[in-house]
């Protein structure tokens, strides 16, 4: 009999066959097709299902026998030039595939109930379908060459999802600068993986480790180029992962319906740059330089994405930048030289943050009943208030997931969190410090969203802050758009998937125990037993300590300043500081830089080759056409059918060359 690893092939292929016959029927019989919604559901969702349950098979055979399982074969050949593909299936693959496959088929049943009555709820749930499958052929693939086939089909999905709604100015803008910013770090990627495959000759992961210290060792790569090469490389998770300054693509990717953006945070998009760059460990960890870079740049991010998390009013951006500051962290980590850290957060973060935009969805969901289904009003904070007691179930799993990021024990956040600022502290002391603070800032942002919208009174009739906001966006009130109904739970299939994401919020978190962890031991049993040799009970205690006492700071702020109203935050910090509170909620005037130099400069140079080619090309063109036609005009009096004419002109000709050559040579 088989084992689960050896039919592994099948958990991308089954969501892929089941996304290819819904989309060939889309095209083929759009009508007929959107009028199956429920067929099509369950289809899709029994192809995530079973390639759910084969994931799970196979984590359990690699929990009980960690071993990597390859089958590859040749796909193109040249002489001794092969070009290997096919799959492995490792512990690390093991434990990603189980995630993405849980999270995915949560997402499409929480889709059922969130976009049951929309037009395009078929597209939607093919595209989903899609995604996964790129996501989970990711994760499967061998080499770097087959990894970027399928990282351009994350890229290319999450393009499609950002901008599902088209028709909207904001979807269709964000889709193209989830597009445009991520080609930028793509570019990079693949020019590394070039220049790794010129170097080593293979595209394999242990063999471009191994061939570039030999080729560094023998003279024929210099260090400087190994290091342009890795830095390349690690651009393309840059930008999948959002890490500063390429993070800009992904708040505005919160235009796309929820499920998606829980399924982009979660587990698929900014995952994969993560999940490569843990992948590629054997690569960086030959060159301190590079892991530095990485864990200063993580740490950037870290903090960039918790202050412009603090100033957020918008209910899905606030949730996106701290996606960006947690996605810090895990570069951290990797920078660090941790990679089991960083991954072990990755899974934890996983299921909290697509439980909090899921729930972030279900408020969303509730409010345009409401408020009617304009984003601006919506999603805003200020037009919130009092759910909790409306929406029970959504407020307590919102709850749990903001205790989980806020690191408060014994919760799934504060495992991982910790354990990657306890590498930190012994690696990068000052990375560490700002990593600490980050901490605080992280439990008072979360806490601050969470008492805006399920605490205090109910804001939504507020008419003066409903024209505040669509005055400030440059909209006009619209009776037509207004809902009538009331706030309430979400149906089943959005508040079942909440309720499965709070128990591993709470759970998973230990199996990552830092002196004896599970998650260690599966993906490196000779790590884990290193870390629990050096494992100190008087370190641990006090770093935890100080950072359940920095998080607990800034929820009691947030309790003081937003629950019980006794502090102004703008008085006490926003009008002593208006400089630093501007520069924080203008985003680090980073999205201005990028319009002032990149989309106006680009513009400009489009309108520049725009005018050299209707004035420099096309006038060349036009003057052709006109000396042609001319000529043309002026030789049609020369066809006399007489020889002797003709015999004239070509010995005028003659005489005439002979004449211009006798004057060249005096």
């Amino acid at each position: 009999m088989q084992s689960a690893a050896e039919i592994g092939w099948l958990i991308p292929l089954l969501p892929l066959f089941g996304a290819l016959a819904s989309g060939f029927g889309l095209i083929g019989f759009n009508k007929g097709m959107n009028r199956l919604k429920k067929p099509v559901a369950i289809t899709l969702l029994s192809c995530v299902g079973i390639s759910a349950v084969l994931s799970y098979a196979v984590l359990w055979e690699q929990i009980l026998k960690p071993h990597p399982v390859e089958h590859l074969f040749v796909w193109a050949s040249a002489g001794e030039f092969t070009i290997p593909m096919g799959y492995v299936i490792d512990p690390l693959g093991a434990v990603m595939l189980a995630l993405v496959t849980t999270i995915a088929l949560l997402v499409m049943i929480y889709s059922h109930g969130y976009m049951a009555h929309d037009k395009g709820y078929v597209r939607f749930f093919t595209y989903l379908a899609l995604f996964s499958s790129s996501m989970l052929g990711l994760i499967i693939s061998p080499n770097l060459l087959e990894i970027y086939v399928f990282w351009e089909l994350v890229g290319m999905c999450s393009y499609l999802l950002v901008g599902f709604w088209y028709d909207r100015d904001g979807a269709a803008h964000a889709a193209q600068k989830a597009f445009v910013v991520n080609r930028v770090g793509d570019f990079g990627l693949l020019l590394g993986i070039l220049g790794l495959f010129w170097a080593t000759g293979t595209f394999d992961f242990n063999g471009i480790a191994e061939g570039l210290s030999e080729a560094i060792d023998l003279g024929t790569v210099p260090v400087w180029a190994a290091l342009v090469l890795c830095f390349l490389v690690f651009m393309g998770p840059m930008a999948k992962s959002a890490q500063f300054p390429l993070h800009v693509w992904l708040p505005d990717a919160m235009e796309g319906p929820t499920p998606i953006s829980a399924l982009i945070h979660a587990a698929t998009m900014v995952a994969a740059g993560v999940f490569l760059v843990a992948r590629l460990e054997p690569l960086y960890s030959q060159f301190p330089l590079i892991n530095f870079v990485i864990a200063i740049l993580g740490t950037i991010t870290c903090f960039m994405g918790a202050s412009i998390a603090l100033t957020q009013m918008d209910l899905k951006k606030g949730l996106a930048y701290s996606t960006v500051s947690q996605l810090g962290y895990m570069m951290l980590a990797m920078g660090c030289g941790a990679p089991i850290a960083g991954m072990f957060h990755l899974v934890t973060h996983a299921f909290f943050k697509a439980m909090l935009f899921l729930g972030s969805g279900s408020v969303i969901h509730a409010m345009e009943e409401v408020v009617g289904h304009e984003p601006i009003l919506a999603q805003d904070m200020r037009l919130m208030g009092g759910l909790r007691k409306k929406m029970p179930i959504t407020a307590i799993t919102f709850l749990i997931g903001c205790v989980a990021i806020s690191g408060i024990p014994p919760l799934a956040g504060f495992w991982s969190k910790d354990e990657i600022l306890g590498e930190a502290f012994n690696t990068f002391p000052f990375l560490w410090a700002i990593g600490f603070l980050t901490a605080g800032m992280t439990a008072f942002y979360m806490f601050r969203l969470y008492f805006l919208t399920f605490e205090g009174d109910f804001r939504g009739d507020d008419e003066e802050v409903k024209k505040f906001l669509l005055a400030s966006a440059g909209k006009e009130e619209e009776e037509e758009s207004h809902g009538s109904g009331v706030i309430h739970e979400s149906a089943w299939p959005m508040t079942i998937p909440l309720i499965a994401l709070a128990i591993p919020s709470v759970l998973i978190g230990f199996v990552g125990i830092p002196w004896n962890s599970l998650f260690a031991k599966l993906l490196n049993l000779d790590e884990a037993i290193e870390l629990s040799k050096h494992f100190s009970w008087g370190e641990f205690i006090a770093l935890a300590l100080a950072s359940v006492a920095i998080s607990v700071a800034g929820i009691y702020i947030a309790f003081l300043a937003y629950y019980k109203r006794k502090i102004d935050i703008s008085v006490l910090i926003a009008n002593r500081f208006p400089k630093v509170n501007s520069f924080f909620s203008n985003k680090w005037y980073l999205d201005d830089i990028n319009e002032k130099i990149f989309v106006r400069g680009s513009r400009k140079i489009a309108r520049e080759v725009l005018e050299v080619d209707a004035k420099v090309v096309d006038g060349v063109v036009n003057l052709t056409g006109l000396l042609t036609l001319g000529s043309g005009e002026g030789l049609k009096y020369f066809e006399t059918g007489r020889a002797q004419f003709y015999a004239l002109i070509v010995f005028g000709g003659v005489i005439s060359l002979v004449a211009l050559f006798g004057v060249l040579g005096n």
